[in-house]
């Protein structure tokens, strides 16, 4: 990243943060004081409310927030706040979910401030003892996973100078930028026509984008024209496909992004085409699929995916000993908040592993690798021929015209050292001194041992 582009896209700053936690803070008390009551009190009464007749006709709203099956002679409407339930009531069915203390003298069954109370011990009820559920212990963890979810939500819709996703999204625009820059060679001038948005491209004349779209072309050539004539083949010219009246679009969708694919690989493709995206989103925030596309598939799943599959490994090594303690019966079975505290938060880690499964690249086919290779090394071993073939044809033209001239030289070195006096009688005498030398040796063999 360049100077200027960190001065255009900032790291994440007190302010983001601070936002960020307060609408986890606020959205996570919203979901557990307002969402879960309701959502598990009508869960709980459509798999639990009386199904005979003569009870299911009894079973009615007591107080705000308590269903109970009423003794019909005496309930005729809601019962004020404070005054006790027993008479009201009957003890086979009770749902009371509200903040009340309840007691077996005052209303004919026992609840703390902060439980709540599931009871339907009815023919496919939940047998004979109450369910108390602890919405502290059992529930907090799903508040907070929806609260973290709402949060990231709406933050994508954020300016990116107080959006904390908005500035992430940012951000990986221009590290996949930069990316496509180091994958491909490419200037920045052709990088952003590459990803540039449909509806500005549309805007562009083709005279406008020839010199780039050319560059591309021909950085992306498998074989140049002569090897093709040498295989049997009609290279095709930029000048053949990019006309004057040519869709910019189509041109660089069907053509140059092809070409890319077959000379560079699918994940090139796919990050110009996310980097578009991400473009697209932050001109229009309501595109939020392509700018979360472009940070899950691009930022979250190579970074963080083994730190998401450990962390459901964790979450299903928590429930199997919570689990395991119940089996015990350290848990009662009447008091089961701890395991749906488990339950819940590893179905949440659950979720977020499938959700950055569904953006984690494939990988390339080994077949198309393969291909590939074949070519490439198809093409090392062409250049390296015809390397060989010019290296050969060199060395024949320097040996060919340089032999004459060798010859020329030494026989011009021994014309020197005949044409001189003095070298042939110190040649002769070297010769005639060795030759007596040996002769010596042969005649006195014993002197020469000794």
């Amino acid at each position: 990243m360049t100077a200027n582009e960190s001065q255009t896209h900032p790291k994440s700053g007190m302010q983001h943060y601070l936002l960020f936690l307060a609408l986890v803070v606020a959205f996570s008390y919203g979901v557990y004081q307002f969402v879960i009551p309701s959502a598990v009190q009508a869960g709980v009464m459509a798999l639990f409310s009386p199904h005979d007749d003569r009870s299911k006709e009894n079973f009615k709203e007591v107080q705000p927030g308590v269903h109970a099956v009423v003794n019909a002679e005496k309930f005729t409407g809601l019962v004020p706040q404070g005054t006790g339930l027993k008479p009201y009531i009957k003890t086979d069915y009770i749902f009371d979910f509200t903040n009340q203390v309840r007691t077996e003298k005052a209303d004919g069954y026992v609840k703390g401030a902060s439980e709540w109370v599931v009871k339907a011990s009815g023919e496919g009820g939940l047998g004979e003892f109450a369910i108390i559920l602890e919405p502290a212990v059992g529930f907090t963890v799903l508040s907070l996973v929806f609260g973290l979810g709402l949060a990231l939500a709406i933050t994508f819709f954020m300016p990116s100078s107080i959006g904390y996703m908005a500035q992430k999204v940012d951000r990986e625009i221009v590290h996949n930028k930069a990316k496509i820059r180091l994958q491909t060679g490419f200037a920045d001038e052709i990088v952003d026509l590459l990803t540039m948005p449909d509806h500005k491209l549309k805007e562009l004349e083709p005279h406008q984008v020839r010199s780039a779209f050319k560059v591309v072309w021909d950085r992306t050539s498998m074989e140049d024209e002569d090897t093709s004539k040498k295989q049997g083949r009609r290279s095709i010219r930029f000048e053949d496909v990019f006309t004057p009246d040519v869709d910019l679009v189509f041109f660089r969708a069907e053509v140059l992004l092809l070409r890319v694919r077959e000379f560079f690989s699918d994940f090139v493709v796919k990050e110009i085409e996310d980097t578009k995206g991400g473009i697209e989103w932050s001109a229009n925030r309501m595109k939020f699929l392509k700018g979360l596309r472009l940070y899950m598939s691009h930022h979250f799943t190579e970074k963080y995916s083994n730190n998401v599959t450990g962390l459901a490994y964790g979450g299903a090594a928590i429930l199997i000993v919570i689990i395991g303690i119940r089996g015990l019966k350290f848990i009662p079975s009447t008091r089961p908040s701890l395991i749906l505290a488990a339950i819940a938060l590893e179905g949440s880690l659950l979720a977020l592993l499938a959700f950055a499964l569904l953006f984690t690249e494939e990988e390339e086919r080994m077949d198309k690798l393969m291909k590939k290779m074949e070519d490439a090394n198809k093409n090392q071993l062409e250049t390296m021929k015809d390397v060989s073939e010019d290296i050969h044809q060199m060395a024949d033209a320097l040996v060919g015209e340089t032999s004459e001239l060798i010859k020329q030289k030494v026989e011009l070195a021994i014309q020197d050292a005949l044409a001189s006096d003095e070298n042939v009688k110190r040649v002769v005498s070297d010769k005639v001194a060795e030759k007596i030398i040996i002769a010596m040796q042969q005649a006195f063999p014993e002197r020469g041992k000794a």
